[in-house]
C-alpha cells in the first residue's frame, strides 16, 4: 500500500547482520527505502547486501559498533556519503544474556548493557542530531521486548536493558516531537533467532509456546506489518509508543 511505502527515504538497520535485524532491512528494501546495513560483522553484512541488491534495492553496508561512539558517528557519515541523509533508524542491536541474577557478573551485567540501552541511546541520538542539522523529520523505532515489560525468570540484566529502553523511547518522544522525529519502539515476543533457537527448541522452549495463546512462536513476517507502520507515515501520529507483537503472551500472564 502506498500509506506504507518509504520511497525517497534512507534508513539504518543496525544489527542487520542476521535474525530479526536482516529481516528489518529486507522488508524496508522492499517498501521502498534505501537501506544501511550497520553491524560489526562484516562478512555477514556483505551477504545481506548482495541479497538485497540482487532483488533490486539500494543499499550499502557500514561497519558499527554501537558501543563506541565514535564506530557510530563514522557508521552513519559513511551510511549519508552512499545513500543520503538517514531518515528512518530500526534500533536493533541487542544481545542476550541469562542465568540466575545471584551469579551474574559485573562484566556481564555492563556488557548487556553497552550493547541494549547505552548503545541503543547514543545510536539514536546520533541519528537525531544529524536529522535536525539537515531539518528533516523522521522515525526511529526502537526494538524492545516483552521481557521489558513483564518478566521471565533468569533474564534480569537483559529484562532491565530492555525496560529501560521502552521508558526511554518514551522520554526521547517527549524530546524530539517538535522537530518532526517519531520515536516508538516494538516489543516482540518469542521469535526464533540465532540467539534463542536452540533453547526454544527444547523442552523448556515447548512450555513456554503452551503459555502462548496463539500456541506457537513468531514467524518471519509477523513483526513486518508493526514495524513499517512505526517506519512510514501511516503511523504519522505516532510517538512514544510500544507495540507488542507477541501472540497474545503478556495477555496471558494478566
Amino acid at each position: 500500500m502506498e500509506l506504507f511505502s518509504l520511497g525517497g527515504k534512507t534508513a539504518l538497520v543496525t544489527g542487520a547482520s542476521s535474525g530479526l535485524g536482516r529481516r528489518f532491512a529486507e522488508v524496508l528494501a522492499r517498501a521502498g527505502a534505501s537501506v544501511a546495513l550497520a553491524a560489526r560483522r562484516q562478512d555477514k553484512l556483505r551477504a545481506v547486501a548482495d541479497d538485497i541488491s540482487k532483488s533490486g534495492g539500494r543499499v550499502v553496508a557500514v561497519a558499527m559498533d554501537v558501543t563506541d561512539a565514535k564506530s557510530i558517528a563514522a557508521g552513519f557519515a559513511a551510511a549519508e556519503s552512499a545513500l543520503g541523509p538517514v531518515t528512518v533508524l530500526v534500533n536493533n542491536a541487542g544481545i542476550a544474556a541469562s542465568g540466575p541474577a545471584l551469579e551474574t557478573t559485573e562484566a556481564e551485567w555492563d556488557r548487556v548493557m553497552a550493547v541494549n540501552l547505552k548503545g541503543a541511546f547514543f545510536v539514536a541520538t546520533e541519528a537525531a542530531r544529524r536529522m535536525v542539522r539537515a531539518k528533516k523529520e523522521g522515525a526511529i523505532v526502537n526494538i524492545a521486548s516483552i521481557a521489558g515489560i513483564g518478566v521471565a525468570g533468569g533474564i534480569a540484566p537483559y529484562a532491565a536493558s530492555k525496560a529501560g529502553l521502552d521508558h526511554l523511547t518514551r522520554a526521547l518522544a517527549r524530546e524530539w516531537a517538535r522537530h518532526g522525529i517519531r520515536v516508538n519502539a516494538l516489543a516482540p515476543g518469542y521469535f526464533a533467532t540465532d540467539l534463542n533457537r536452540e533453547f526454544l527448541a527444547s523442552e523448556a522452549g515447548a512450555a513456554i509456546r503452551k503459555r502462548i495463546p496463539m500456541r506457537r512462536f513468531g514467524e518471519a513476517g509477523d513483526l513486518d506489518g508493526a514495524l513499517l507502520l512505526l517506519a512510514s507515515d501511516a503511523g504519522r501520529f505516532m510517538t512514544g509508543a510500544t507495540v507488542v507483537v507477541d501472540g497474545g503472551h503478556l495477555a496471558s500472564s494478566l
